[in-house]
């Protein structure tokens, strides 16, 4: 067995993974888990009953989570004139137009999140199949295309992450690190779940938080008490 995997299996062996854990408790039980020498992020999976299959019930949004994730976001911004000002002056980390869509189309992807305001969306439209599998093309449905460049920086640098339900109906999101302590990780992950009850589609049926897990980059998954969750967020 190899090394990473010994550590998996320790960390496997540390929790019933037959056990549904409240939310404190789960995060807890990750945080605990050694499977890198790094510090790794802690993730969370939703599973939510809707069908993604529908337009009306594709979940996709962003949240500002409170105690950040951890990270450094390189934040670049589609900008001209006035607006790119005010991009570098909120701490975008890199601003441009033209020279800016020929520098990605040249293999250039050092930045963790794309901004662009609605006029320079014709040109970013050119590198689209180069953001889009990356996850990095600018979307007006989580901010990421508008005029208010200052205050989508602020938010992208403060700890913004951007969440869409896969093809089986899942919400993957990082909510942190593991150094984090247990109350501010808690935290992340109340504010991304009263985010996503709030945007519970009405055409939605049957339960709506399904099963929750918690984990980090390298280690199983952690059972969350969906009743809990239910109740403490009062879903329907």
């Amino acid at each position: 067995m190899s090394k990473k995997g010994k550590k998996y299996q320790a960390a496997l062996s540390s929790f019933d993974r037959n056990n549904k854990y409240i939310l404190a408790e789960a995060l807890n039980i990750a945080r605990e888990f050694k499977t890198a020498s790094y510090d790794q992020t802690v993730e969370v999976a939703v599973n939510l009953g809707v069908n993604p299959k529908h337009a009306d019930q594709m979940i996709r949004g962003a949240v500002v989570l409170p105690n950040g994730t951890g990270k450094t976001n390189r934040v670049v911004v589609f900008a001209k004139g006035d607006k790119a000002a005010e991009a570098i002056a909120a701490g975008a980390d890199f601003v441009g137009s033209d020279e800016l869509v020929d520098k990605i189309k040249d293999g250039w992807f050092e930045f963790d999140t794309a901004i662009a305001t609605p006029n320079m969306m014709v040109q970013v439209g050119k590198i689209g199949r180069m953001l889009g599998p990356r996850g990095l093309m600018p979307n007006p449905k989580v901010g990421t295309v508008t005029f208010d460049v200052e205050n989508a920086v602020r938010q992208a640098k403060a700890g913004k992450i951007s969440f869409r339900t896969d093809k089986s109906g899942i919400i993957h999101a990082g909510v942190g690190k593991q150094s984090f302590d247990g109350t501010k990780l808690e935290e992340n992950v109340a504010t991304l779940l009263e985010t996503l009850v709030k945007m519970k589609p009405s055409t939605a049926k049957g339960t709506y938080v399904k099963s929750i897990t918690v984990s980090t980059s390298h280690s199983p998954g952690v059972r969350v008490d969906a009743n809990e969750i239910a109740n403490r967020f009062k879903i329907n």
